[in-house]
C-alpha cells in the first residue's frame, strides 16, 4: 500500500479522500491555488503545495505544477478526484512517465470512454442500445445542423469530452441551433479543453440511471448496483438516490451486466460509472464517466463499502475486496447537493463569504468549506453534500427532511429551500419524477417570502438589546435608559425593519423584563435570552447572524431583516433596463454588439463565464447601443456596467 498520496483536486472531494487515507494510515499531500490558500482541504492534509493562481487553467489543470508538487513531496500516487484532470488521458500518461501511480483507469480506457462519441460507437458495436443521434468526428456546423434536422427536434447538444451539464444545450427549433452550438462549444472548450460535440434526440420524460462499476488489474469486475440521478437543474444533478425507486430486478440485472461488459471491453481498472437514459422498459447507453462520481456516497451507504479505499487498493495492485455475489443492497440512501445559487434567478451561481454555515449532525456531510470561507467565481459553487440512509425509501426521505431543517447558510443565496420543497413534494415521495421534474413543478420555486412573526419579533428584540448594550452609555444617567419611559405617556420605541420589499414598523413597549411588540395588527409579548425566543406562550430556538442585514434563523426559515434609520437619505435607485449589469463576478468570453448597433429585446449582447458555466446576458428592451464597457477576457465584478443604451422603446 502507498505511504503517501497527492490529491490533485480541491473542495469536498479532496477532504473526503483525506479522511479515508488517514483511516488507512496513508499520508496526504494537498495542492492549492491562490484562492484556496486557507481552504479546508489544505488544513486537513499532512502537507500542501501552491500550484498557481486562482484560474483552473493555471492551477488545478496545470499538469507540470502538480507533478512538481508530487516530486517535492515524495508522493507515490496521485488521486485526481473528479472534475479537473480526473478524465484526462494525457495526465494519466504524464503520471506514469514521472513514476507516479495514477489512481484511476489506464489512459487507453479514458480515451475509449472519455469521448462520448467514441464511447457510443464502441457500445453500438457491443450491441448496447443508443439514443438516436450523431456521434461523428466531422464538426462542421452545417453538417451538425443537418444531422439535427435528420434526428428531429428537439435535440440535445452535448460536449463530447465532458460531463456535469457543461457544454450542453437543448434546442427546440432549427433557427436556434447555430447559437446553441456556439455556446456549447465555447463552454466545452473552457471546461474540458475540447470543443467537440455530439447531437442526440432529446427524450422528454427520461430517467437518468447510472451503474457503479469497479475493476482491478487481475481481471475482476463487478457492479455495485444503480443510482437514480433524475432530479436535475441545467442538466446537472442535485438529488441522487440508491437504489433507483421501483427498479425491476430484471432491469437491474440487465443494466448491471451491460455496464460490466462495457468496462471489460476497454480493459477498465478502478471506479467508473456507466450512465443510461431510461424511458419505459427500455434503457439507452449515454456515457461512461471514467472516475469516481460526486454521488458515490449513496452507493457506499447501501453497500457498506468505502469506494475511495477500493480505489487505493486497486491502484496498489490488490484484488477487489468483494465479488459480485458478495454484494447486496441494504436499505435506501439519498444525497442532495447544497449549492450557492439562486433558484429564483434561473439557478444563477452566488458568490460571497459564508457568514454562517450550519450542517446537520445526524447525517453524513461531505463539505469542503466552513463558516468564514468564501464562495468564489473560480470554481463549482457546491457547498456540501448531505447524505441520509434508512431501512427503506420512506425512512430515508424522513431523515432527509429533518437534515435539511437542521441546515442553514448565510452570506450567499442557496438552493436549500428548493431541496426542502422537493423532499416534501408528494410526487417525489411517490417516486413520480424524471429529468424534467423541476421544470414541470414551478411551484417548488415559489418560496414563501412572508416573514414569520417569530423572525420579526426576534429581530426587533435583538435591535432593542443592542441599544441597551451601547458602550458609551452612562449607567447612572437617566438619559441612558432604554426602557422607553415617557412622562405622562405610554413609552414606546419605534423600529423600522425591512423584510424583502416591505418595511415593517414595530412599536415596542417595555413590560417588565419582556417587551410588548405590535405591528400590522399583530401584538405579542416577547423576550430574547441567549439563543431562545419566548413569544407569548411559545419558546423557540433562534439564531441571529449580524451583518449589513440581520439574518434570523428560526423554525427552519432563513429570514434576512434590515433595521432602517428612518432619517437616513433614500438609497439610490438601481440602474434600469437601459443598462446591462454583470449578475455575478466572471470573465467576459464574448461581446456580440458594438456602439451604434440596433438590438431587439431578448437578443444576446454579452456572454459571461463563471463557476464553469456560461451565461448569456440579453437585452431587456429594443434600442440602440450607446456604449460597450467590457472586452473579451475582462474579469468583471458583480454589478459592473457592461452595456449602455442610447434610447429604446420598452415594447
Amino acid at each position: 500500500m502507498f505511504r503517501k498520496i497527492l490529491i490533485a483536486n480541491r473542495g469536498e472531494i479532496a477532504c473526503r479522500i483525506i479522511r479515508t487515507a488517514r483511516r488507512m494510515g496513508i499520508a496526504t499531500v494537498a495542492v492549492y491555488s491562490d484562492a484556496d490558500a486557507s481552504a479546508l482541504h489544505v488544513e486537513m492534509a499532512d502537507e500542501a503545495y501552491r500550484i498557481g493562481p486562482a484560474a483552473p487553467r493555471e492551477s488545478y489543470l496545470n499538469i507540470p505544477a502538480i507533478l512538481a508538487a508530487a516530486a517535492r513531496s515524495g508522493a507515490e500516487a496521485i488521486h485526481p478526484g473528479y472534475g479537473f484532470l480526473s478524465e484526462n488521458a494525457g495526465f494519466a500518461e504524464a503520471c506514469a512517465a514521472a513514476g507516479v501511480v495514477f489512481i484511476g483507469p489506464p489512459a487507453s480506457a479514458i480515451r475509449a470512454m472519455g469521448g462520448k462519441s467514441e464511447a457510443k460507437a464502441l457500445m453500438a458495436e457491443a450491441g448496447v442500445p443508443l439514443v438516436p443521434g450523431y456521434h461523428g468526428a466531422d464538426q462542421d456546423p452545417a453538417l451538425l445542423a443537418a444531422e439535427a434536422g435528420r434526428i428531429g427536434y428537439p435535440v440535445l447538444i452535448k460536449a463530447s469530452a465532458g460531463g456535469g451539464g457543461k457544454g450542453m444545450r437543448v434546442v427546440d427549433r432549427p433557427e436556434d441551433f447555430a447559437a446553441a452550438l456556439a455556446g456549447a462549444q465555447r463552454e466545452a472548450a473552457s471546461s474540458f479543453g475540447d470543443d467537440r460535440v455530439l447531437i442526440e434526440r432529446y427524450l422528454t420524460r427520461p430517467r437518468h440511471i447510472e451503474i457503479q462499476v469497479f475493476a482491478d488489474t487481475l481481471g475482476n469486475a463487478v457492479h455495485l448496483f444503480e443510482r437514480d440521478c433524475s432530479v436535475q437543474r441545467r442538466h446537472q444533478k442535485i438529488i441522487e438516490e440508491a437504489p433507483a425507486p421501483f427498479m425491476a430486478p430484471a432491469m437491474r440485472e440487465a443494466m448491471g451486466a451491460a455496464a460490466v461488459a462495457a468496462a471489460r471491453a476497454v480493459g477498465y481498472v478502478g471506479a467508473g460509472t456507466v450512465e443510461f437514459i431510461v424511458e419505459g422498459a427500455g434503457f439507452h447507453f449515454m456515457e461512461m464517466n471514467t472516475r469516481l462520481q460526486v454521488e458515490h456516497p449513496v452507493t457506499e451507504a447501501i453497500t457498506c463499502v468505502d469506494l475511495v479505499e477500493w480505489q487505493l487498493r486497486v491502484a496498489a495492485g490488490e484484488p477487489l475486496p468483494l465479488r459480485q455475489e458478495d454484494l447486496a443492497i441494504g436499505g435506501h440512501a439519498i444525497e442532495v447537493r447544497l449549492y450557492a445559487e439562486d433558484p429564483a434567478r434561473n439557478f444563477l451561481p452566488s458568490v460571497g463569504r459564508l457568514a454562517y454555515l450550519a450542517l446537520p449532525t445526524a447525517a453524513r456531510v461531505d463539505a469542503g468549506v466552513r463558516t468564514g470561507d468564501t464562495i468564489t467565481p473560480d470554481y463549482d459553487p457546491m457547498i456540501a453534500k448531505i447524505i441520509v440512509h434508512g431501512a427503506d425509501r420512506a425512512t430515508a426521505l424522513a431523515r432527509l427532511r429533518a437534515a435539511l431543517a437542521d441546515s442553514a447558510v448565510v452570506g450567499v443565496q442557496t438552493n436549500l429551500a428548493l431541496l426542502a420543497a422537493i423532499a416534501a413534494d408528494a410526487d417525489f415521495a411517490a417516486g413520480d419524477f424524471d429529468t424534467g421534474f423541476i421544470a414541470r413543478h414551478p411551484d417548488l420555486l415559489a418560496l414563501d417570502t412572508t416573514p414569520p412573526a417569530a423572525a420579526i419579533a426576534a429581530a426587533a428584540l435583538h435591535v432593542l438589546a443592542q441599544h441597551a448594550a451601547t458602550p458609551d452609555a452612562e449607567p447612572h444617567s437617566p438619559w441612558s435608559a432604554t426602557d422607553a419611559w415617557r412622562m405622562n405617556l405610554p413609552g414606546a420605541v419605534e423600529l423600522h425593519l425591512l423584510c424583502g420589499e416591505e418595511t415593517i414598523l414595530v412599536r415596542a413597549t417595555a413590560a417588565g423584563e419582556d417587551w410588548q411588540l405590535a405591528w400590522g395588527g399583530e401584538r405579542h409579548l416577547g423576550r430574547l435570552t441567549g439563543g431562545l425566543l419566548r413569544l407569548d406562550d411559545t419558546t423557540l430556538p433562534v439564531t441571529i447572524v449580524p451583518g449589513e442585514a440581520l439574518t434570523v434563523l428560526v423554525s427552519g426559515r432563513t429570514v434576512p431583516i434590515t433595521p432602517l434609520d428612518p432619517l437616513a437619505p433614500p438609497r439610490a435607485a438601481p440602474p434600469g433596463a437601459d443598462h446591462v449589469l454583470a449578475p455575478i463576478p466572471g470573465r467576459i468570453t464574448s461581446v456580440l454588439v458594438q456602439p451604434g448597433d440596433v438590438v431587439a429585446r431578448g437578443q444576446t449582447l454579452i456572454v459571461l463565464e463563471a463557476m464553469k458555466m456560461e451565461m448569456s446576458l440579453t437585452s431587456a428592451m429594443d434600442g440602440t447601443i450607446a456604449a460597450v464597457r467590457c472586452s473579451v477576457g475582462d474579469m468583471v465584478q458583480e454589478g459592473a456596467d457592461l452595456v449602455d443604451f442610447a434610447s429604446a422603446d420598452a415594447g
